[in-house]
Formats: C-alpha cells, sequence, structure tokens
C-alpha cells in the first residue's frame, strides 16, 4: 500500500487522538476484508450455503448482514461459473451496512441516488424480492454501463436505471419514494487500504467541494422523499465535515426530520456530536472504522420525514399517481404477437405486467414505476429483448430473470464441466440435440441462451460478459 498523507495523518491524530491513532494507523498493514453477498433472487440463502462454493473459498458469516460472507483473499470468486449465474455479487464488507440500516421492503418504491457500479442496488433488490420498483440512479455515462449489466446478471426486474442529475430526478419524482439511500461521492479516506488509487487521488477531492454536493444532493432526495419516508445517508470518508456536519446542517435546514437511531454492535461506533455542533442524537449515527473490525471506513445516518398530520389539511396518501405515467409506448399488436410467439415456444409461464417498447426493444415495466417523460432513463424495468426483421431476440437480461424451470428446453452442466467454461468464453458446444432454443444452467441455475442447430450448439452468450480467463 502507498504511504498515508502526512496531512490525512496529522487530521486523524486531532479526530482519534494519540492512543487510538496507533491502533488506526496499525490496521493500514494488514490485508483488506473481502466480502460477497449471496443474491437471494437468485438463489435461497440455504441453497447458496449448500454449494461447494461455501468451501472453496473459506466463507464466514458478515455479522451486520443476513446475507454477506468473508472469504478468503487469496480465492478468485469473480471467476467462477457460479459468479456467472448471478448466485452472489463480490462487495466490500462495510459498503453493505448502508443497505442493511435501510431496511428495505417488498413493493416499496426506493431511490438508490449514486448507485453505480450497483452493489448497494442490487442488495436493496434482493430485499424488495422484485416487486415494488427501485430508480436507481448515476451521473455518469461510463459508471452507468456497469451499473445496468450487474442489474442484468443479478435477475433484478423491477429496476429503472436512470443517467441523470439529482435536480432533474427531483422535478420528476417529487413525493414519490418510500426510502431514498444517498452513497454520496465523497473524499474516500475510508478506501485507502482497499484501493491505493484512493491515496493518490486524496489531494483532489477536498472534503469542502465534497460536502458542498452532498448537501446539494440531500436537497433533492428530501424533495422526492414522501412523508413518512427513511433517508439513509452514507460515506466511506472518515471527515466530519462530509458526516457529522452534513447531517446537522440537514437536520437544521429541514426541521421536519429526525435521526433513527442506528444499533451499535459488531464493532459499529456511534458518532460523535462534538465534531458538528454538539447535537447528541448525532450519537444515534454510525461510525465504521478499520481498526474497530473487519472492514472498511464508512458512516452511516438513518433519517425519519415526519409523516403529514391532519393540521396540514391533507394527507401523504393523497399523492396522485396519474402525474408518475411514464411517456413511453405499447408495442404494436404485431410485435406483441411476435413476442406470445416466442414465449409459447420457448418458455413455460406467462409475463405479467405492462409491457412497452422501446425503440424496438420490449420492457416490462415494474409496478408502481414512476415519471418518465423528462427523465434521461436507459432501462425500464425488465429488458425482454429486441423486435429484429419481424423476429423477437431475448435478450441476456431475459435469461437471467429466468429460472430453469420456467423454460421447456434446457442443458443443465455440472460445476466441474469444462463445457460451462467453453459456453462463458463464446464457444460454439459439440452437443446434438433437437433443434430448438435452449437455456444454458450451471447446478440448476441459468447463465444464457444457445440456439441449436441439431448438430451444434450456437453460443448466444454476449460478447461483453464472456470469461477472458
Amino acid at each position: 500500500m502507498a504511504a498515508l498523507p502526512q496531512d490525512f495523518i496529522n487530521k486523524m491524530r486531532c479526530l482519534l487522538g494519540e492512543q487510538e491513532l496507533e491502533a488506526f494507523i496499525s490496521s493500514y498493514n494488514e490485508s483488506k476484508n473481502s466480502g460477497l453477498r449471496a443474491n437471494t433472487i437468485r438463489i435461497e440463502q440455504k441453497a447458496f450455503e449448500d454449494l461447494s462454493i461455501m468451501n472453496e473459498f473459506q466463507l464466514e458469516t458478515i455479522p451486520w448482514t443476513t446475507d454477506g460472507y468473508y472469504y478468503n483473499d487469496e480465492k478468485r470468486p469473480g471467476v467462477s461459473p457460479y459468479y456467472y449465474a448471478g448466485l452472489y455479487y463480490i462487495q466490500e464488507p462495510s459498503a453493505m451496512f448502508p443497505v442493511s440500516v435501510l431496511n428495505s421492503q417488498p413493493g416499496e418504491r426506493i431511490l438508490d441516488m449514486c448507485a453505480a457500479p450497483g452493489g448497494k442496488t442490487v442488495q436493496i433488490a434482493a430485499t424488495m424480492e422484485n416487486s415494488g420498483v427501485i430508480v436507481t440512479n448515476d451521473i455518469n455515462p461510463k459508471r452507468v454501463k456497469a451499473l445496468v449489466k450487474n442489474i442484468e446478471l443479478c435477475g433484478i426486474k423491477n429496476a429503472i436505471v436512470t443517467n441523470d442529475t439529482p435536480e432533474n430526478l427531483g422535478k420528476a419524482f417529487e413525493g414519490f419514494f418510500d426510502r431514498i439511500l444517498v452513497d454520496a461521492p465523497c473524499s474516500g479516506e475510508g478506501m485507502f487500504r482497499k484501493d491505493p488509487d484512493a491515496i493518490k487521488a486524496w489531494g483532489a477531492y477536498k472534503c469542502d467541494a465534497c460536502a458542498q454536493l452532498q448537501a446539494d444532493i440531500l436537497t433533492y432526495a428530501d424533495k422526492m422523499l414522501k412523508p413518512g419516508g427513511t433517508l439513509v445517508y452514507s460515506t466511506c470518508t472518515f471527515s466530519p465535515e462530509e458526516d457529522e456536519i452534513i447531517i446537522a446542517s440537514f437536520l437544521n435546514k429541514y426541521g421536519n426530520y429526525f435521526i433513527d437511531e442506528i444499533e451499535h454492535k459488531h464493532g459499529i461506533a456511534e458518532g460523535v456530536p462534538e465534531w458538528a455542533d454538539g447535537n447528541t442524537t448525532l450519537k444515534g449515527t454510525a461510525r465504521l472504522w478499520p481498526h474497530r473490525l473487519k472492514g472498511e471506513g464508512h458512516f452511516v445516518a438513518r433519517l425519519k420525514k415526519a409523516s403529514l398530520t391532519e393540521d396540514n389539511n391533507c394527507n401523504e396518501n393523497n399523492i396522485s399517481q396519474s402525474q408518475y405515467k411514464p411517456s413511453i409506448l405499447s408495442p404494436s399488436e404485431e410485435n406483441k404477437s411476435i413476442l406470445n410467439d416466442f414465449i409459447r415456444d420457448n418458455l413455460s409461464i406467462e409475463l405479467n405486467g405492462e409491457l412497452v417498447e422501446i425503440r424496438n426493444k420490449l420492457y416490462l415495466l415494474p409496478e408502481g414505476y414512476g415519471y418518465l417523460a423528462n427523465i434521461k432513463a436507459v432501462k425500464y424495468g425488465w429488458y425482454l429483448g429486441d423486435i429484429i426483421n419481424n423476429r423477437f431476440e431475448p435478450s441476456q437480461s431475459f435469461i437471467m430473470g429466468l429460472s430453469k424451470r420456467e423454460i421447456k428446453r434446457v442443458i443443465d452442466f455440472t460445476i466441474n464441466d469444462y463445457e460451462v467454461i467453453k459456453y462463458l468464453k463464446g464457444e460454439t458446444l459439440n452437443i446434438e440435440c433437437e433443434k430448438g432454443l435452449y437455456a444454458i444452467c450451471v447446478d440448476g441455475y441459468t447463465i444464457g441462451f444457445a440456439k441449436s442447430t441439431g448438430a451444434n450448439l450456437k453460443n448466444m452468450y454476449p460478447k461483453g460478459w464472456r470469461k477472458m480467463n
């Protein structure tokens, strides 16, 4: 690891004191903690724990999540076919904590405001069980591509992905969301051990500039959160200017919020009121220190927005739903028929929900979707596939949202079968079988489509997804 900046060490000395600083600095000489989460959209947790991967990667439970595990850093879970089947998501252990605090529920409307590359989005989606709607946004068009891929890899059907500014989101989704996660851009001090490049970039990301950006984002988050809703704010920095001080300022600005205290256990520490305005409720926020637990540095605050009262002469359930109809078109009857023919021939299920067509791409909108007329959206729920020359071409997103039992023709390999690796590398499989479309599976979990010519299987695994090693 690169040497810690002296200015950073001096800053932490002021915050922690000389005695605790020694333990803090010593933690940077230890190996980073690596983690992964079982993706319960694709696999039940008990089934996950029964997989050989538990022993192969020497998994150990992460105490502040229900589905997270530490793994041996010498192992490489990212190259396993189980990873390509979307059975787990690789994620830093402390980064799993904010979503645990958010406590999202099935059927709700959730916003992940600064979402790429998607680790927290897929964690939220798992708790929602593919019901309700999660709007997941990132302002960076390059990063949003990774966000879309991770959503599709994990079989998420109820996500609308946007690539827009907080200001535009605020105009479109006023009072819409039950819960909002703001995992804010920050100076990144908590990631120094995990990412040495963060040390090199530290001087360029001044905490005062980050704090202004964070305050602006929270302004729009307030606009979009419905009365009685929950707002979780998190950073991966130690700077009070971006943590306790930001929250104290927000509470002072908006008198209709209060801190919903986070439980402090498993080494998770209280927030420090003395670093802000002395408001003792700031103790209800949480700090994750790398020398006190097995994870990197994080700050998390959970805020509740007051419900509307009868004195306001309105009711929080009276928010008009008509304003949230999307400005997108239903497919033609011909294209619906083409899709229905595909489903009849290849699947053993019916698709329920509102079908829409965007530039020849067919999507199934999630229930409770939002208004999209003036929003730059890049994914409108479950992307099924494209209408090309009067035929339907299924997407990778479609197969990852399907289970083995929902597909009529299946070829199921075991984890140790080299044909799985060949498939993931995009190679043709020399397997004779009846002509038609097949789902390729590993130990019962779908990884992609293939078309049989009778003599072999033509690989349909997307080029951008293929295994390179």
